[in-house]
C-alpha cells in the first residue's frame, strides 16, 4: 500500500547578522550627520594646505615689495598684499601649517600628561587623588588665557614655549576626565578579577582601563584643538607667541590693525582663517561626541 509523498519543507535558519564593532557603529552614525561631514571636510582641507600648501603657494612668506604694500585683492593677489608688500594669501597658506602644528602637538603633550594624572589619580584614590584634584582645581581657578600668558611670560615669549603654556593649561580638563572614567571603570568585574589573579597595576591601567577610556579622550582632544588653536592667536596677538616674521595668523591680525581703515583685508582673510578652522574642529568634535557617546544615542 503506497501512501502519498509528503513533502516536508523546512525552514531556512536565520542567518546571524554580522557583529558590528563600535568603532564602525560610530563612523556610521558620524556618517549620517551633514554637519559632521561638513565639519571633517574643513579640517581635512585645512590639513591638506599645511601639507602641501607651501609647495604650491605663489610667492614666499617674507618676499618683500614696498611698490606693493597695501594692495587691494585682485588676480596677482588673491588676498592683497600687507604693509611689507608680502602676499597675504601665501602667507596664510603657511600659517596653517604653523597654528595646525600648535593645536595638535599642544594637545597630544595635554592628553599624555592629563592622562597620566588623571589616571593615577582615580586608580590609586586616597590622599595621591586628593593631591592631585587639588592641582587641578588650582590650576582651573585661573583664567585659562591669564595662566598661559603668565606661562610664556616665565619661559620667554616664543611659539614653542606658547605650544607649552597652552598644553598646560589644557591638562586638568584631560585628567579630570580621565579620572571620572576611571572611577567608574574600576570597578567593573573584570578589573576586579584582573586585581585577584594577581596582575600588575601597570597592566591594568594600561591594558584594560586606559582603552576603556580612549573614547572620552577622542572627543575632548577634537574640541580641545579648536580651543588651542584659538588660544595660540590670541597669545601671538599679545607678542607672546610666534614672533616676526613667521606667519601665525594670530601675529598676522595684530600687525595689521593698524590698518583695519583703509585696508581692511589684511585682518579680515587671517581672521577667516582662524574662524573656518575652528569650526571645523568643533562641527568633527561635536559629531564624534554624538557618534562615540552611548548616552547620545536612542
Amino acid at each position: 500500500m503506497m501512501t502519498g509523498a509528503i513533502d516536508i519543507k523546512k525552514e531556512a535558519a536565520p542567518v546571524p547578522e554580522r557583529a558590528v564593532g563600535p568603532w564602525l557603529e560610530g563612523w556610521r552614525s558620524f556618517k549620517k550627520s551633514k554637519v559632521s561631514l561638513v565639519g571633517a571636510g574643513i579640517v581635512i582641507f585645512f590639513v591638506l594646505l599645511a601639507i602641501i600648501g607651501p609647495f604650491i603657494a605663489p610667492q614666499g612668506i617674507n618676499e618683500q615689495d614696498l611698490t606693493k604694500r597695501l594692495l587691494a585683492p585682485s588676480a596677482d593677489h588673491w588676498f592683497g598684499t600687507d604693509d611689507f608688500g608680502r602676499d597675504i594669501f601665501s602667507r596664510i597658506i603657511h600659517g596653517a601649517r604653523i597654528s595646525l602644528w600648535v593645536g595638535f602637538f599642544s594637545v597630544i603633550l595635554s592628553v599624555i600628561m592629563g592622562s597620566l594624572l588623571g589616571i593615577i589619580a582615580g586608580y590609586y584614590g586616597k590622599w595621591i587623588d586628593t593631591i592631585i584634584s587639588r592641582i587641578f582645581d588650582i590650576m582651573l581657578a585661573f583664567p585659562s588665557m591669564l595662566l598661559a600668558i603668565a606661562v610664556v611670560s616665565v619661559l620667554g615669549p616664543s611659539l614653542q614655549n606658547a605650544l607649552i603654556a597652552i598644553a598646560i593649561i589644557n591638562v586638568p580638563n584631560f585628567g579630570r576626565l580621565i579620572r571620572s572614567k576611571v572611577l567608574s571603570v574600576k570597578e567593573e568585574e573584570y578589573i576586579v578579577a584582573a586585581k585577584a589573579i594577581g596582575m600588575r597595576d601597570s597592566r591594568i591601567l594600561f591594558s584594560h582601563i586606559l582603552p576603556n577610556s580612549i573614547t572620552p579622550i577622542i572627543v575632548q582632544g577634537t574640541l580641545a584643538i579648536a580651543t588651542a588653536i584659538i588660544e595660540a592667536a590670541a597669545l601671538g596677538f599679545l607678542g607672546l607667541g610666534a614672533q616676526a616674521p613667521a606667519p601665525e595668523w594670530g601675529k598676522m591680525l595684530a600687525d595689521a590693525r593698524k590698518f583695519l581703515l583703509n585696508a581692511p583685508w589684511t585682518m579680515i582673510f587671517p581672521g577667516i582663517a582662524i574662524m573656518l578652522t575652528v569650526l571645523g574642529f568643533n562641527l568633527m568634535g561635536d559629531g564624534l561626541r554624538d557618534a562615540l557617546d552611548p548616552k547620545m544615542k536612542n
